[in-house]
């Protein structure tokens, strides 16, 4: 029972990053997105962080709210048919 969660959360992560990866490669995807976009993979695997990690809750919060608001802020900004043309693509990895 649980093996089958974990196998639909690992599918549906891996066609989440296909989504974004095709946003980001869309020739239509505004340059400004693109930038949000990377700067939150950036952030994220960067060890480098505007409150270090070792510094108890608040280290790993800056992570849980700044990434999600570079995607949103990113997301907001690409215009609606190259979300939809995207999904459709990845809609079958």
């Amino acid at each position: 029972m649980r093996e089958v969660k974990v196998r639909k959360a690992l599918n549906r992560a891996k066609r989440e990053l296909a989504y974004y990866r095709a946003l980001f490669s869309h020739a239509r995807t505004p340059r400004i997105s693109r930038w949000l976009l990377g700067g939150a993979t950036a952030y994220l695997l960067s060890p480098i962080d505007i409150i270090p990690d070792f510094i108890p809750i608040l280290g790993q919060l800056d992570d849980l709210v700044i990434v999600p608001g570079m995607i949103y802020a990113a997301l907001a900004l690409i215009p609606a048919s190259v979300k939809a043309e995207c999904r459709e693509k990845t809609a079958g990895v």
